[in-house]
């Protein structure tokens, strides 16, 4: 639907866009073509369907789990902690304001736009802006939810062979507070193996569950602790 509205539009406007994004930078006589829109909705087709479509899978399970943590954050330690480490230089001051990076540009009064923060598989971030309507700052996913397979720790092997690797594996990442979503992202099973395997867990009080606003968080007991080897031995 997106592609077929870009083909739509006309040459002039999609030109005067690019000239608004470009911000005085000089305008690529690669652009000053009559079929601007279609040549650019045939890159975007390929770049999706050659580039990311086939990881989309992941990078949703990514997207979804940073923006669980980021909520939690948000519940747990307001504003400030939810900011914390989204991108160099960002820090919360307090009072409606927010440093996005460590540069001594002017201050400048968004009341009223949107301001809108985008995850991404990127290395960096960036800002970017449609003034004076809505702002939008783009981060990097970072820590163990942003490398592939990382975070899918081998469990120690006698620990599997009791209860099996898919749990063994899932208790491995229980050292801290996780939802459903977050443990998907970091094992690669699906939403109902992590479910079902996550009530198993509970019923033999491996783990304990608690909910922070909207998401449920799931963490080891000492019990499960002391299977990982994270804590001392459970006696009686």
């Amino acid at each position: 639907d997106e592609l077929r509205r870009l083909r739509s539009t006309p040459a002039r406007a999609a030109l005067a866009h690019i000239v608004e994004a470009l911000d005085g930078a000089p305008l690529p006589r690669a652009l000053l073509v009559p079929d601007l829109p279609d040549r650019v909705a045939e890159l975007l087709d390929w770049v999706w369907t050659r580039t990311v479509r086939p990881e989309w899978p992941r990078y949703r399970r990514l997207f979804e789990a940073d923006i669980a943590t980021r909520t939690q954050s948000l519940t747990s330690g307001g504003w400030a902690a939810a900011l914390s480490g989204l991108r160099p230089g960002m820090r919360w001051l307090g009072d409606g304001r927010l440093r996005v990076n460590a540069y001594p540009y002017p201050p400048r009064e968004i009341s009223g736009a949107q301001l809108l923060f985008i995850p991404t598989t990127a290395p960096r971030g960036w800002v970017g802006r449609d003034e004076p309507r809505r702002y939008a700052i783009t981060y990097p996913c970072s820590g163990l939810l942003a490398e592939p397979g990382a975070g899918r720790r081998v469990p120690e092997e006698a620990l599997g062979r009791l209860i099996g690797p898919t749990r063994a594996a899932i208790l491995t990442q229980l050292g801290a507070p996780k939802s459903t979503t977050q443990l998907v992202a970091l094992t690669g099973y699906t939403l109902g193996s992590v479910g079902g395997h996550l009530k198993v867990l509970l019923e033999a009080r491996l783990v304990h569950r608690r909910r922070s606003g909207r998401v449920v968080l799931y963490h080891r007991t000492p019990l499960g602790d002391s299977l990982v080897g994270d804590g001392p031995p459970q006696l009686g």
